[in-house]
């Protein structure tokens, strides 16, 4: 078996997701290459070499994959994907946009969000918001797949492959990338964060916000809000942690004011210990954190931070 792992990148490095994708190509078995399109990616490449467990990567370097422009990147995979049995790529933003265009192409069904590997053929997905998890068999001839980082460790270093230039293919014209605004912190970027402190609707406004900010800089932690929080124009989207925001599975979540709706369980119940504070006694949150605080978070919150 061949495996292609679609690469997500900034140019210079891998973005978090990567390198857990690559662990679940080598959990289904056989030779993985690993793909970086885009514009001066090169450094990029150099990195997915470097992955263990990687035999090959394709390097893909032209002006219409910037910004990775999902029209022209499906065009480019569709072109070598009859020399692979399994593409894969993480289930992030980046993926969930050129994937399942993929998987029309090819006229096979998309196998999404997987968080283990059975076989080959068969693999574990949540559905019902991470309430079930299902067991699905695929005979499709090639098996296009989305892959839940906080499902498989991430690989490290250690590999030598080599880098092959590819050439790119024809622009489609569908779509061109402009430009983009990145959000600049000293904190951590919130999936690849080992401390997040979240906060939801009960936090009544953005500007109370600053409470959990003050707390995060003492512990070195990403900031993180519910949907609700982000719908209510408390903070940016990029914060939203969620089944609609980011999976995250840090070492430490805290949890403050969330009543805790199941959407938003699912994207951080695999976290490896979860504190929870909330007023009200019969949160939702409570019956997935580890440990829990009946209290005013207006009061519990900066005399944990004091107490830090």
């Amino acid at each position: 078996m061949a495996i292609l792992v679609i690469a997500e990148h900034d140019g210079k490095q891998l973005k978090p997701g990567t390198t857990n994708t690559v662990t679940a190509a080598a959990k289904i078995g056989g030779d993985i290459t690993v793909l970086v399109a885009g514009t001066g990616c090169a450094e990029a490449a150099q990195a997915a070499a470097k992955i263990a467990g990687v035999q090959k990567v394709l390097l893909a370097d032209a002006a219409h994959y910037a910004g990775g422009a999902a029209e022209n990147l499906t065009a480019l995979v569709q072109g070598i994907a009859g020399q692979y049995s399994h593409i894969l790529a993480p289930a992030t933003g980046y993926g969930k946009n050129f994937m399942p265009r993929l998987a029309a192409l090819l006229d096979v069904q998309q196998i999404s969000d997987i968080s283990a590997v059975v076989s080959a053929d068969t693999f574990v997905r949540p559905i019902y918001a991470g309430n079930a998890m299902a067991t699905v068999q695929s005979s499709d001839k090639i098996k296009v797949i989305t892959v839940r980082a906080t499902g498989f460790d991430a690989a490290g270093e250690g590999g030598s492959a080599a880098v092959e230039n590819i050439a790119a293919g024809a622009d489609t014209g569908l779509s061109a990338f402009k430009s983009q605004e990145l959000s600049k912190s000293d904190r951590p970027e919130l999936t690849a964060a080992r401390i997040i402190v979240s906060g939801g609707r009960g936090m009544g406004s953005g500007d109370n916000f600053k409470i959990l900010e003050a707390l995060a800089d003492k512990l070195g932690a990403a900031v993180g809000a519910s949907r609700a929080a982000v719908d209510s124009g408390f903070v940016p989207n990029d914060y939203q942690v969620g089944q609609t925001g980011k999976i995250v599975a840090p070492e430490l979540y805290i949890a403050v004011g969330i009543s805790g709706a199941i959407q938003h369980l699912a994207g951080m119940k695999d976290s490896k210990v979860i504190i929870a504070i909330n007023k009200d006694p019969e949160a939702p949150i409570f019956a997935v954190a580890n440990y829990w605080l009946v209290e005013d978070l207006f009061k519990a919150v900066p005399e944990f931070t004091a107490a830090l």
